[in-house]
């Protein structure tokens, strides 16, 4: 799943045996689907875990067996030694522990975004480098069995010239993000720009976008038109000022179109036909639980698989930098008027 700005160089000397994991945070996406997918692995030793609400990191630490907790995770790095470190905090919050982290030589998995703007997440990735260590961030929708699945489908019948990724909420309150901390488009709609680089693949050549404010105080609505290099056009369809939440993906080639609403179904026309051939997400994913049909599973199973090997991961977080400087054209390349 490389993309074209991804590096594959080699990290440290490979782990043999289990990856110890000292983890940060017991909130939502921890308990939801993170440390789940974690502790079905049998190559994982999930070792300590950290979080500043005691009661939090308790009920986490025994719903998942971990046996030591901490509430300073500078103690727990000391002791623990960990080979890897999910730390899994509000964007606005991880700029400074991610690079206690990597400083420290640990290998380090973060939720998205990297940091609240590119210039956060391109110093993260200089920590990285600088350090030999794996950094990745976590944009699971590259991991969806059904949207990959399809992709591959796709591309064996020709090569993808249109990609379209929508995503739409109803969200009453644009500044809900932690307080308005990070806008929209780079917190939470930045799943949808990184799932149209990863789609589309190549490099960003031009964007012509619309940016508004819909019934709100700041931007809840973007759009935007992007090529890329690979000779793709991706159009991209985010708006949190809709009527219930949509996230779905086109791919198109000649002759052949695979349509998926990874949390409900997906398809594949051919030739003209009007009879779909369905995708079931669950039949794909192997699995109906929710971490395992929306990429979560998957996004931490490469994430192991590239601690243990010593190779860089398709979302590491050099390659995102491409991603949040896309979010930064959108806001910058509206059309008059749009």
């Amino acid at each position: 799943m490389a993309t074209a700005r991804t590096r594959r160089r080699k990290s440290r000397s490979p782990i043999r045996g289990k990856v110890r994991l000292a983890l940060i945070g017991a909130g939502g996406m921890a308990n939801g689907v993170h440390y789940p997918s974690l502790s079905e692995m049998a190559d994982v030793d999930m070792a300590a875990l950290c979080d500043l609400v005691p009661d939090k990191a308790q009920a986490t630490a025994k719903r998942f067996g971990i046996p030591k907790v901490y509430s300073d995770y500078r103690k727990m790095l000391d002791e623990v030694r960990p080979h890897a470190v999910y730390a899994l905090m509000p964007p606005h919050h991880i700029h400074d522990v991610a690079v206690e982290v990597l400083n420290r030589k640990h290998h380090l998995f973060i939720e998205k975004p990297p940091g609240v703007n590119a210039y956060q997440n391109r110093q993260l990735a200089l920590h990285a480098k600088r350090n030999g260590v794996i950094a990745m961030a976590a944009f699971q929708r590259r991991y969806v069995p059904i949207i990959n699945q399809l992709k591959k489908r796709v591309e064996a019948h020709g090569p993808i010239h249109t990609v379209e990724v929508n995503f739409i909420k109803f969200a009453p309150d644009p500044v809900n993000y932690y307080g308005g901390a990070i806008d929209i488009l780079s917190c939470d709609a930045v799943h949808a720009v990184d799932t149209l680089r990863y789609l589309c693949g190549g490099d960003v050549l031009s964007v012509a976008s619309s940016v508004r404010a819909l019934d709100a105080d700041s931007p809840n609505s973007f759009y935007a038109l992007v090529t890329f290099s690979s000779g793709v056009t991706g159009i991209l369809k985010t708006n949190w000022a809709c009527g219930h939440r949509v996230f779905s993906v086109e791919m198109h080639t000649t002759g052949m179109s695979a349509y998926a609403e990874p949390d409900v179904s997906g398809a594949i026309y051919k030739d003209g036909s009007t009879e779909p051939e369905p995708y079931d997400p669950a039949g794909c994913a192997k699995s109906d639980a929710t971490w395992h049909k929306l990429g979560f599973f998957g996004e931490n199973r490469h994430f192991i698989d590239c601690v243990k090997s010593g190779k860089q991961p398709c979302s590491n977080i050099e390659d995102t930098v491409a991603t949040m400087e896309l979010v930064d054209r959108i806001y910058h390349n509206v059309i008059p008027g749009a």
